[in-house]
């Protein structure tokens, strides 16, 4: 066990993984690099597990199940408690290895890290408040841990999205393991810190870096008895057709396209003070953004001078840097995929408002510009497709009911927001919106409330007691009546 007052020692040359409470050799023998987006050089190396490391795996957490369920609730919230502490002692450490991971500004890697830790204070709060076992006339209902639960985690948010997992799954009496995106396994070390640092069981969080082969044999394992994954749609489609073929359940975090709807009567400032957090924070590169800007028609003009003036003088650059507003994206292959998608809003007969290349001050680094669209039909790939990236398609609408229609003219519903000075408009806009979250005059995640999507964007939820309740399962027990 390191010391807290010293920062954790990363190993950036890994060959092991973290199996039943210990750094373990990887059975994998094959390696995956890691690089910082922001300067295109490699940072450190992680082994590629294979089916025999995930099989390690999950023998250690089906070892270590029935101790850990057989612990009461507040047994086990001490332990997210004591994970929690752990967290915010490396968090300056560990935002700026997830920073260096994913080029997301050092700032918003700060605000996941304290976000990872909120989530595990809070469900750690529910041991005592959420109804494990009830009687109902003269039946008894339990909630009982579904078993061993396989967490398939994300680049973007490689700790937050991560907790929003891992928390509940423990609460609940679930024992896991986790396998972390290619791009972000580094920054798992913090997570088995954590583990460490909170003398958590052994086995009840086993970590496997790697890429298809250890999450297919994660998902396909016969002692995995739930599958949790945050991805796109495409991926979480094929997974979720392998859960249903084992009646395996699932939680499935996908993607979005969401809208942000400008009515006529809307604080154009409130929204332009929020529009990177809503719109574009991590260069775009977050399911639930509103990429889409639905603006009144007789404001539209006005909604496009403002975000051009608002958006041109932020500054694109070095993450690590205080001043920096947009760092790169992630990976080489998604500034490709978000170059290939402004080229087809141009091919379909869209306008530039600002932006569209990558910074001409930068020759090193994944960076694409902040990019508007103007004149885009709702049809248009940039206006339908998730595009996760720094770009936003501004589309006029002419009355409230117009507005709708094309809010949910869109095979995701995952995000949103409404803006207007009369809350109950908005709010009864927002009931129409077919979508799992949505917000009025902003947008921000509350975890007290679950998270989830609508249509090609998800199945179950996150965050709240719903997402809790997700690694559950029920068993009523009758009593007969004499």
């Amino acid at each position: 066990m390191t010391d807290s007052t010293t920062p954790l020692k990363i190993d950036t040359d890994r060959t092991t993984m973290y199996v039943n409470g210990a750094w373990r050799p990887s059975h994998g023998q094959d390696r995956m690099h890691e690089i910082n987006p922001a300067t295109e050089e490699v940072i450190g190396f992680t082994p590629d597990g294979d089916a025999e490391d995930i099989d390690a795996a999950v023998q250690a957490a089906r070892a270590a199940l029935r101790e850990w369920a057989g612990l009461t609730p507040v047994q086990r919230s001490a332990f997210l408690v004591a994970m929690a502490d752990r967290l915010d002692q490396r968090a300056d450490q560990a935002a700026r290895l997830v920073t260096s991971e994913n080029g997301v500004p050092l700032a918003t890697s700060a605000a996941m890290v304290e976000s990872a830790s909120g989530v595990l204070r809070y469900y750690a709060s529910l041991a005592e408040t959420f109804p494990f076992e009830e009687a109902r006339g003269t039946t008894v209902v339990r909630q009982e841990p579904i078993g061993v639960a396989g967490l398939i985690l994300p680049w973007n948010g490689p700790l937050n999205l991560a907790y929003m997992k891992i928390a509940p799954a423990l609460l609940a009496g679930c024992t896991t393991v986790l396998k972390p995106a290619p791009e972000t396994s580094l920054s798992t070390a913090f997570i088995a810190d954590a583990a460490e640092a909170a003398a958590l069981p052994a086995g009840v969080i086993n970590i496997v870096t790697g890429g298809r082969e250890a999450g297919a044999a994660l998902v396909t394992h016969a002692g995995v008895d739930k599958i949790a994954f945050t991805g796109s749609t495409a991926a979480g489609r094929a997974i979720a057709a392998q859960c249903g073929q084992a009646m395996k359940p699932g939680t499935f975090e996908l993607g979005g396209k969401s809208a942000s709807i400008l009515l006529d009567d809307a604080d154009l400032d409130v929204f332009l003070a929020q529009i990177i957090d809503v719109s574009l924070a991590g260069s775009g590169q977050s399911c639930k953004l509103s990429t889409r800007i639905l603006v009144a028609s007789d404001r539209y003009d006005e909604v496009c001078d403002a975000l051009r003036n608002t958006l041109s003088p932020l500054v694109v650059g070095d993450p690590f840097d205080p001043a920096t507003d947009f760092g790169p994206l992630a990976i080489e292959r998604q500034r490709d995929r978000v170059e290939q998608y402004i080229r087809s809003g141009l091919e379909q007969g869209a306008k530039l408002l600002m932006g569209g290349g990558r910074p001409t001050h930068l020759p090193k680094g994944y960076y694409v510009e902040p990019t508007v669209f103007v004149g885009v039909e709702n049809w248009m790939r940039i206006a339908q497709e998730e595009i996760f990236g720094p770009v936003l398609a501004v589309i006029p609408f002419d009355s409230d009911d117009d507005a709708v229609t094309l809010a949910n003219d869109s095979a995701y519903g995952l995000g949103g927001a409404v803006y207007t000075t009369d809350t109950e408009r908005g709010t009864n806009i927002a009931r129409r919106v077919q979508t799992g979250t949505i917000g009025i005059n902003g947008y921000r995640i509350d975890p007290l409330a679950p998270f989830g999507g609508y249509k090609q964007s998800g199945l179950g939820r996150e965050l709240g007691p719903e997402g809790l309740a997700a690694y559950l399962q029920n068993k009523s027990i009758y009593h007969a009546v004499p």
